[in-house]
Parts: structure tokens; sequence; C-alpha cells
């Protein structure tokens, strides 16, 4: 394997240059091996705990992959395959191993030709060769066109609620209207009820938003603390880390430490009362994908740090310390087009190459 030798890289933590250098072979003593191949635009990952994974295919197919041979499995949502849209997500209840519940993001053509994001449950019964009892539980309000930022995480939270991650759809100032889905995070139970504590519960938006003013958030997990955080993709520069709060707006497109891909300003600038700072972000972009917060099982180095797939620079980033800073760039031949990272049962990481069409696991 090759990590990222000796590179010195200049890091903004809120706006605050900080000059790094990532330590050749920091992380001796682990291996990557391949779990699965010949993968057709794999986008999530759901390690079994009997073995094998899901992996959801953008263009709708649902993948069992297991000793090294992969089989459809039926009865999956029809998706709309248009651009970045088809079928994202998959993650496991946390009660999987008795329910066997899980959650399915995607695409969905909806009335007016357009299409939005949705959310849905299944059952996956061990050895079936088909999903039971799926049921549709959110999609987004109508009204968005086009392909673009979908968003599309779904993690569950500590209460049993279900966190959603929606990109503004390429439609900038919806995401600062809270009558709208585009660009937030939406909370719902299983059952797409809506939580009371919801922020908007008593009227002035969706009452199923949770926070908004986000761009294209294609990563979300839990901290050891059971906080929910975002990765998302910026513009030209200023791909970020959120860490999500309570009907908090994240600023786009009003603010922003990135540029339009044109090169003109974005919004008012890096900051505004009442707007929320990210964590960290990255300038010029790395086009993040997947976000892995680590529990330190297998790795203790590891706990608490957060991994982050890069689509554009093909490596995983670690993320670590207060305030947050990207401490490590795992870079080998196999990370190429890295799409989602996930923690298996026993602590391993696991990721998606979209360029190999495979899924690998870091071990010990």
């Amino acid at each position: 394997m090759r990590l990222l030798k000796n590179a010195t890289n200049v890091l903004r933590v809120a706006g605050v240059l900080i000059m790094t250098s990532f330590p050749a072979f920091a992380q001796e003593g682990w291996r990557i091996t391949t779990v699965a191949t010949g993968l057709d635009t794999p986008w999530a990952v759901a390690p079994l705990p009997e073995g094998g994974a899901l992996i959801t295919q953008r263009g709708g197919d649902l993948i069992l992959s297991r000793d090294g041979q992969n089989s459809r499995i039926g009865g999956v949502p029809k998706v709309a395959n248009r651009g970045q849209g088809g079928l994202l997500d998959i993650t496991l209840a946390r009660d999987f191993a008795r329910s066997r519940m899980l959650f399915l993001t995607y695409a969905k053509r909806q009335s007016g030709g357009g299409s939005g994001t949705a959310l849905g449950t299944a059952i996956y019964r061990e050895g079936a060769t088909r999903l039971r009892d799926v049921t549709p539980i959110f999609e987004m309000k109508t009204g968005s066109s086009g392909g673009r930022h979908f968003g599309s995480r779904v993690v569950e939270g500590t209460d049993g609620t279900l966190f959603m991650t929606i990109g503004d759809r390429g439609d900038r100032p919806a995401a600062q209207d809270v009558t709208r889905h585009n660009g937030s995070v939406i909370r719902v139970g299983r059952d797409g009820s809506i939580p009371r504590d919801n922020p908007f519960v008593q009227g002035g938006g969706l009452p199923e938003i949770w926070s908004f003013g986000h761009r294209n958030p294609q990563g979300a997990a839990l901290d050891l603390a059971g906080n929910l955080w975002v990765s998302e993709h910026g513009a030209r520069g200023g791909d970020e880390v959120n860490a999500v709060k309570r009907g908090a707006n994240f600023g786009w497109p009003v603010i922003s430490y990135g540029r339009h891909y044109s090169g003109g300003k974005i919004g008012e600038g890096t900051a505004k009362e009442g707007m929320q700072q990210p964590a960290y972000y990255w300038d010029p972009s790395i086009a993040p994908s997947g976000l892995l917060i680590h529990s330190g099982k297998m790795f203790e180095d590891w706990k608490g740090d957060k991994f982050v797939g890069s689509l554009k620079f093909d490596y995983i980033s670690r993320l670590s310390g207060t305030p947050l800073r990207e401490v490590e760039q795992i870079k080998t031949a196999q990370t190429g087009r890295v799409r989602d990272v996930v923690e298996a049962p026993d602590g391993s990481v696991w990721f998606i190459s979209v360029t190999d069409g495979a899924v690998y696991r870091i071990a010990k």
C-alpha cells in the first residue's frame, strides 16, 4: 500500500490557515483486502452481521456480495436514474440482528417530470433473494428538476429517529427556504412520523426539517456522543464538515469559503450572524463523499476520528482534534473515487472505490 509521504498542505479551519505535514506510513500494521468486485457505479455499502454486505448501485440494483459472489436482491423501489440520482444510500437499523430492517434512500420520479430524494424501509432476511415489506416513508416536497445534488445519506439517531440529508437540487436559494426540503437535513420516525421536538413542528417551516442551508451533504454519521455530523460539497472550494444542530442554518448560499465555478463570489462572504461556521473545510475542494466516525474498535488510535472519502483526489481523509484538522490522507492504489466509508461490526473500515467498481476493507 502507499500512503501520502511527507506531504505538506495548507488547511483552513473556520478561516484559520494551518500548515500540517502527513508523516510517511503513519498507520503501519494494517492492510487492505478486497471485499467485492465487478460492481457498476456502487454508491453505498452495508456490512452484514452474518458476513458479506449489501451494496447499492446507482442504476437501481441492490447487490448481495458474499464469499466472492455477487447476486441481485429483488424488491427494490423503482428509482429515477438520472444524473447524480438513482439508488443511493443503505443503512442497517441498530436492531438489524433482530428486526432485519434496513433503510434505503433513492431518487424518486415526481409529478411534473422532476425527481426528489426519498426514504424507505424494508426487511431483509438472511438468505433471501428479495426485500420484504418495502415501505416509502418520506419524499421531499415536489418542485425540483434536473439531476444534481440529491444529498442522500441516512443515519439512525440514538433515539431511533432517522436523519436524511437532501441537497439543494441545484436550486441555490431554496436551501434558505424552510418551506421547501431542498438543502436540508430531515428527521422522521421509522414509520415516517414527525417527531414532536423537530424545530418547525409549531410552524414557520416544513415539520420534517432538522437543519437547513446545506449545499449537497453526501456524508453523515453520529459521533460517539450521538451527535450528527455531515460532510458536504461546496462549489469551487468550501467543501465542509459540519456538526449539525437542531434548527441551525448552515449558510448556503449566503456564506461559503468557496467560489462559484465561474470564479464569481458566493453570497455575502464567509460569515454572517445566525449562520453556522463549518467545523472544517477544504480549499481546493476534494469532493467529499461518505463520512465515518470511528468507534475505536479494532483501531484504538482512531477512536472518535472522522474519515471522509474524496471523489476528486482519490484518498480517504482522516480528521481529528479540536479544532478539527486533517491529520492523514490514506491514499493507495485502491482509493480511486472513494464514494462511501463505513465501519463494519468488527471495527474494520470498508470503503467503495467507484474507479475499481469494488469494495475494500482496512483491517489489522
